[in-house]
């Protein structure tokens, strides 16, 4: 049964994950009443409402009115009353509409001097979220765990009311997928990473035990004991990797964990004009930002794949493509298999890891690079226990445990 608030979610099992249904589609008659009152449009006045666009967990419809135009995004209410306000049936935020084309329509074109230029632009724009000077340290930045919420901070010293920006609970998937807002854990904000991870931990438990009651299949009742074991192996392996008590809250500083090729809008030239998504953005751990991005994460190839080694398309794969020219987010592949595209991007992350990485080491030649390499895959481990990687997971974590310096990726 859905969480009040909720009714306009369901969650649908996938092989590798859970993921949210919408079980009605927003009423646009509705989103238009609402942008009238929030802009203070007459009934008379122009606003007209069409859908724009649609994700995971959001639908964009595209407000034209007097002004200039506007997106409002409309969210399933994962977290009610935290991811984003409610007001209409479902969570909203009426922002700005920002020129650009998603960087995924562009990529492939993209000559690889813009592509550089573009991740070395990525790497100072995660330090200045996170607040890394230039001396390469936390200059600023915020204590704790957690998504951002305004506290009021008292009267300053013109006795206005001001508010500040501080880690309060944490809103993200971890936290809220399926049934996981109904368990009683620690959710925000946190001190250290080993509180927060141990909540993970903790949630991941009770979640699958949930299931063992439930399963009758024995096959179900040994994958889900396979997840707990791990688990339970992980939160034994905590304090380990991470101290359990600080004199303070840990330093952290603003991440965002999403930046995928569709969340960067760019121009013509391959420059950034705006950045997307950041509803679940929070103040993380400073070792999380020695992660590479998600634009540049996958499979690695050093080899240069050379375009007259690969075959051409088929006659049935150009006709499968050509039906799919008129798709926005069609990419031509040109007459050649696709195979060639997909190695060639494979070798263009590999380079553009190294670009990012040695711009990240100019703007932060102090960053811990060996002790985070080992918390980024703790952190990895603990995010993939529950699913398809659980015996990898069970595997690097046995070899933390020996003392053996193994990269998750590797176990």
């Amino acid at each position: 049964m859905p969480r009040p608030g909720q009714d306009a979610l369901e969650w649908k099992e996938t092989l590798f994950d859970l993921v949210p249904q919408w079980t009605r589609d927003p009423s646009i008659a509705v989103i238009e009443s609402v942008c009238r009152q929030q802009l203070h449009i007459s009934p008379k006045g122009s606003c007209s409402v069409t859908f724009h666009a649609s994700g995971l967990f959001n639908k964009l419809y595209l407000v034209k009115c007097t002004g200039g135009p506007l997106i409002m995004r409309v969210s399933l209410p994962v977290y009610p009353r935290h991811k984003t306000r409610a007001e209409i049936g479902y969570e909203w935020i009426l922002v700005e509409f920002m020129a650009g084309t998603p960087a995924h329509r562009r990529w492939r074109t993209m000559p690889m001097d813009q592509k550089a230029a573009l991740t070395k632009r990525i790497a100072a724009f995660q330090m200045e979220l996170a607040g890394i000077g230039l001396a390469g340290k936390a200059a600023s930045g915020f204590r704790g765990i957690g998504t951002l919420v305004l506290r009021d901070a008292g009267q300053n010293n013109n006795m206005e009311e001001t508010a500040m920006a501080v880690p309060g609970l944490g809103v993200s998937p971890a936290f809220f997928v399926g049934d996981r807002l109904r368990y009683a854990v620690p959710r925000g904000p946190f001190r250290s990473s080993h509180d927060w991870l141990s909540a993970e931990l903790t949630i991941v438990i009770l979640h699958q035990t949930a299931l063992l009651e439930k399963a009758e299949d024995e096959d179900d009742k040994e994958d889900v004991e396979e997840i707990i074991s791990a688990a339970r192996k992980l939160l034994s392996l905590l304090p380990k990797i991470f101290p359990p008590t600080l004199d303070r809250p840990e330093i952290t500083g603003l991440y965002h964990h999403d930046l995928h090729l569709n969340n960067i809008l760019v121009d013509e030239q391959g420059g950034i004009t705006a950045v997307l998504d950041w509803e679940c953005v929070s103040a993380l751990p400073l070792w999380m930002l020695t992660q590479v991005p998600k634009f540049i994460d996958g499979p690695l190839r050093e080899e240069e794949p050379q375009r007259d080694s690969y075959a051409d398309e088929t006659p049935e794969e150009a006709a499968a493509a050509a039906e799919e020219r008129n798709n926005p987010d069609y990419l031509d592949n040109e007459g050649k298999n696709e195979l060639y595209f997909i190695h060639k991007m494979e070798y263009e992350v590999t380079q553009l890891r190294k670009t990012y990485e040695a711009r990240l080491r100019e703007l932060w030649p102090e960053r811990p690079l060996e002790e985070s390499s080992v918390k980024n895959d703790f952190f990895q481990a603990v995010s993939q226990c529950d699913g398809i990687w659980v015996k990898e997971t069970r595997r690097w974590a046995d070899c933390l445990e020996r003392g053996e310096t193994v990269r998750f990726e590797d176990a």
